[in-house]
């Protein structure tokens, strides 16, 4: 049944693929045909447009770049909503020291699809919806450079999704196939040896997905050295484009080297291989493989974060970016180190000492440009004429969170120190503060500045302080507890626990209650405003342009709503 399974759910993926790529070369060769049938008369030259689809059908067929990008934006939506839904099962089975909830396998399944989604299926997705709708903008370019692959590679994520959470649908049904146990990590033995079809379902969802962000990583790469206008040169890139660009980069280096790795782990489940058996490669091999890809996608994840950040944040101190070719340096800087320092997840494992030590300078060295960054930020508030709007609030909030998760990374980067660390709640403490208060928050900052560009309207002032100062709370109530958990001792990913750490699981779940609030009024307030936000007033809502900040999106839509009235940003 195993075999059988996974051989036709990979049949029908390379169909489905197969099946995008004719459709949207069919589309495109149409496209072609109709836009060069010339017609002369008398030396003039008419062109024939086809007109777009409207309604349903627009986007399914869309390959316009900013109909992708909110494309992106929904999908990660949903898929943000699921992990949420996850952690809050979690945690508050967490509140008692026994399991009296959910049974101890639907925790683990939960657990395995909480890291994977968020990660993979939400944080880079959400990356590519920014990328998508505004890097054209920004770098004057009329589209992306490969619209259909662009279209292509989001239609490539939802099989994926539904093959990693496909063992939860199946959980009504008696059937053998079920969500996977295994941890985010995956870790051999355990992923080799279970015998769960499920395993392999999300395997497979997890290479999809590994192919759909290779692709937008190309895209991107492409579009911004190749269609940039005349005007934007590489010394007046803004840094958001760098960032995203060195995203991509690590993008295309990492992810291939993920999926030749599960490919091997699949080899190994459904043919009988040995490439992570003791006979063979060994159990470490995945772990060096895996983590070569998941230091870099720690990156993958921040650097768009660290790009929202020196974008918006000028916006509303009123001057330009401190240190800009120093933000842009430590940004490359921070692409190259990234590969270097995958082993400091393996300090525990028995590798060889002096392997260690060199591990370890790497994972000190990568703390100093995001250093730079943070005093970049800082430089750029000194005596700077600041607005606390919302999407400044969120900025400031980031920068608060990263410092403290920076900081905690440190500490994991010194062996002994990791030694006492290691697998307990420090690290997951740690790594939320700089995803969960660093990554989210700033892509929370992103939707509020660009709203009245997306939408032409306002969003609801006071919700959206009421959702900045709820999650600033939440974040820190909740992952400052774990700090504390991991610094006693209480080991990460159990269901069950010694009743001292009772108190601060209780604190811990309570800061996730919070924080699920705070989502709930962002996400009220996005889709009311959406439709019955006031409308802005002019092409100029933040009045950037009397600070000579006025960036080229804004410069775009500034235009397109003078041409079109108070309906301007609608598309």
């Amino acid at each position: 049944m195993n075999q059988s399974l996974i051989f036709g759910t990979l049949g029908l993926c390379v169909a489905l693929s197969l099946a995008l790529g004719a459709y949207y070369r069919r589309q495109g060769d149409e496209r072609n045909r109709s836009e060069t049938a010339m017609v002369a008369d008398g030396g003039q030259v008419e062109e024939t447009i086809r007109e777009h689809p409207t309604g349903f059908t627009r986007w399914l067929t869309t390959v316009n770049h900013r109909d992708i990008g909110k494309l992106y934006g929904v999908y990660s939506a949903v898929t943000f909503a699921w992990a949420g839904v996850a952690v809050v099962l979690m945690r508050t089975e967490l509140i008692t020291p026994d399991a009296t909830m959910i049974s101890m396998d639907l925790y683990n399944a939960l657990l395995t699809t909480h890291g994977l989604t968020m990660l993979l299926l939400f944080g880079t997705p959400m990356s590519f919806a920014f990328a998508n709708y505004f890097i054209p903008l920004l770098v004057g370019a009329d589209e992306m450079a490969f619209p259909r692959v662009n279209a292509i590679a989001f239609w490539l994520l939802p099989p994926a999704t539904i093959l990693v959470w496909g063992g939860f649908f199946l959980l009504p049904f008696d059937v053998a196939v079920g969500p996977a146990k295994t941890g985010w990590t995956m870790y051999t033995p355990l992923s080799r040896q279970l015998v769960n079809p499920g395993v392999s379902l999300t395997l497979l969802g997890l290479h999809l997905s590994g192919i759909s962000s290779t692709m937008g990583a190309i895209n991107i790469i492409t579009t911004i050295v190749t269609e940039r206008s005349e005007g934007v040169s590489w010394a007046n890139l803004d840094i958001l484009s760098w960032t995203l660009l060195t995203m991509s980069g690590l993008i295309l280096f990492a992810f291939p080297l993920l999926g030749s790795a599960i490919i091997m782990l699949l080899l190994d489940r459904v043919v009988g291989t040995t490439f992570y058996a003791v006979e063979g490669g060994g159990t470490l091999l995945w772990q060096h493989l895996f983590w070569f890809f998941g230091h870099p996608e720690v990156y993958i994840l921040i650097l768009p974060a660290m790009g929202l950040t020196s974008f918006i944040l000028p916006r509303f101190a009123g001057r330009p970016i401190f240190g800009f070719q120093g933000l842009v340096y430590s940004t490359l800087a921070i692409g190259v180190l990234s590969f270097g320092v995958w082993a400091h997840h393996m300090f525990t494992t028995g590798i060889d000492p002096r392997l260690r030590m060199g591990f370890m300078a790497v994972s000190l060295a990568i703390a100093v440009p995001s250093a730079v960054k943070t005093f970049n930020w800082i430089g750029t508030l000194y005596n700077a004429n600041i607005r606390l709007t919302t999407p400044m609030l969120f900025c400031l909030g980031f920068v608060s969170n990263f410092i403290v998760g920076g900081i905690t990374g440190v500490f994991l980067a010194s062996i002994p120190f990791d030694y006492l660390a290691q697998g307990t709640y420090w690290v997951v403490g740690h790594f939320h503060y700089l995803f969960m208060g660093g990554l989210v928050f700033t892509f929370f900052a992103g939707f509020y500045y660009w709203f009245p560009l997306l939408t032409g309207r306002w969003y609801n002032r006071r919700l959206a302080q009421a959702h900045f100062w709820l999650s600033l709370v939440g974040v820190n109530i909740t992952f400052f507890a774990m700090q504390l958990l991991g610094f006693q001792g209480m080991p990460r990913r159990y269901v069950t626990y010694f009743p001292k750490f009772a108190l601060l699981h209780q604190v811990t779940t309570a800061g996730t209650y919070i924080i699920g609030a705070a989502i709930v009024i962002w996400l009220a307030n996005m889709l009311y405003s959406w439709q019955y936000g006031d409308r802005i007033e002019s092409g100029d809502p933040w009045e950037l342009e009397a600070d000579g900040l006025l960036t080229r999106e804004w410069s775009w839509f500034r235009d397109r709503w003078e041409e079109r009235g108070t309906n301007g940003g609608s598309d």
